[in-house]
């Protein structure tokens, strides 16, 4: 059995680049339920609410709680975040070495890194409904991650040239409890 968690065997050495937080929810095993604070952006156009039908990302713009289930083995995840207006699952996968994300019909292939002690995770290719998309038509996607004070912090915006912004949400999630939390 693998020790090192799939972030870790992905990222190598530069896994401990990352911020503590970072760092320890990404070495997170079992099923674990975290709480914090979430803004979620609404889609930009109808063609981008569409796909983010079958994302299952935010629909509408809300801010709120948010909890997020994960359930971490070391070849795969599965994550339920419940936003304040619906839920979205996504599971996450180790594979030949690459991390994917199945996200409703869609399949996205991650290359992890590490700057600043943040987290970076880059779009290499992606699969709708098991066809892949042409490198050129691939969508622009920020995904990152920081830690400080016991929290992990993320970014997630992901948009399309004539289409716009199809989802889009930054917040937090208490990682550790601390003191003056």
């Amino acid at each position: 059995m693998n020790a090192r968690s799939m972030y870790e065997t992905v990222m190598g050495p530069a896994f401990t680049e990352l911020a503590e937080p970072v760092q320890a929810f990404h070495r997170t095993r079992g099923r674990r339920e975290l709480h914090g604070w979430v803004e979620t952006e609404a889609p930009a156009s109808l063609p981008a609410r569409l796909l983010a039908l079958c994302l299952g990302t935010p629909l509408k713009a809300s801010s709120g709680a948010i909890r997020f289930e994960l359930d971490a083995r070391p070849d795969e995840e599965l994550w339920v975040r419940y936003f304040p207006t619906q839920t979205m699952r996504s599971h996450m996968r180790l594979v030949e070495g690459e991390l994917t994300e199945r996200l409703g019909l869609t399949l996205l292939h991650f290359r992890l890194s590490a700057r600043d002690g943040r987290l970076a995770m880059h779009l290499n290719g992606l699969k709708f409904l098991g066809i892949p998309c042409p490198r050129w038509a691939l969508p622009r996607i920020v995904a990152e991650e920081e830690g400080r004070d016991g929290r992990l912090y993320f970014t997630v915006r992901a948009a399309l040239p004539l289409v716009g912004q199809v989802a889009g949400y930054t917040g937090h999630l208490v990682v550790h409890e601390t003191a003056n939390a």
